[in-house]
C-alpha cells in the first residue's frame, strides 16, 4: 500500500506545504507569537522533513536534526494554548488549500487529522516544562488509518 508520503508526492510536496503553512502562520496575529523569539532559518525545510518522516517518508529528520524528544522540547513549557492550537490547525487547513488539496480529498483529511493530532497531543503534552519531556522519544508514525502503534 502506498504511504501518505508517497501519495502526497514526496519531499517536494511537504516542503511546499511547510512553506505555505509557515506563511499562513506568520500572517496570523495569534499563532505568529510562537515565532516572536525567532526561528531557525531552515524552519520550513526541517518541518517538511519532520512531516515527511512521520507520514511514511525517509528518516531525514531523525538522521539530520534529532529525535521526537528534541522536537517536543522546543514546543514545551509554554502553558496551555488551545486558541493558538486551533488557529495553527486552521492555518494548516488553509495551507492545504494553497497547495491544491481541496474539498473531500482523502489525502487532505489524513493530513488534517495528523496535524490536528500532533498539535493537540504530542506538541502540547508537556505544557509545564521542557524538562518533563522524556529522552529517547521516536517520531510518531501516521498512516491512512491514523497513528501507527509505538513500541
Amino acid at each position: 500500500m502506498q504511504t501518505v508520503y508517497e501519495a502526497a508526492g514526496g519531499a517536494g510536496f511537504f516542503l511546499t506545504l511547510a512553506n505555505a503553512w509557515h506563511a499562513r502562520v506568520m500572517a496570523d496575529d495569534v499563532v505568529s507569537h510562537a515565532f516572536s523569539h525567532g526561528f531557525h532559518p531552515e524552519h520550513s525545510q526541517r518541518l517538511a522533513a519532520y512531516w515527511a518522516e512521520a507520514l511514511g517518508g525517509p528518516p531525514s529528520y531523525s538522521v539530520s536534526y534529532g529525535d521526537e524528544t528534541s522536537v517536543v522540547r522546543i514546543h514545551s513549557g509554554n502553558g496551555p494554548h488551545e486558541e493558538m492550537d486551533r488557529r495553527a490547525i486552521a492555518c494548516f487547513d488553509q495551507a492545504l488549500t494553497d497547495v491544491g488539496l481541496t474539498g473531500g480529498n482523502t489525502l487532505r483529511k489524513v493530513l488534517h487529522d495528523y496535524f490536528a493530532w500532533a498539535t493537540t497531543t504530542t506538541m502540547s503534552r508537556y505544557e509545564r516544562s521542557p524538562d518533563d519531556v522524556p529522552d529517547g522519544l521516536r517520531i510518531p508514525q501516521w498512516s491512512w488509518d491514523g497513528l501507527v502503534g509505538q513500541d
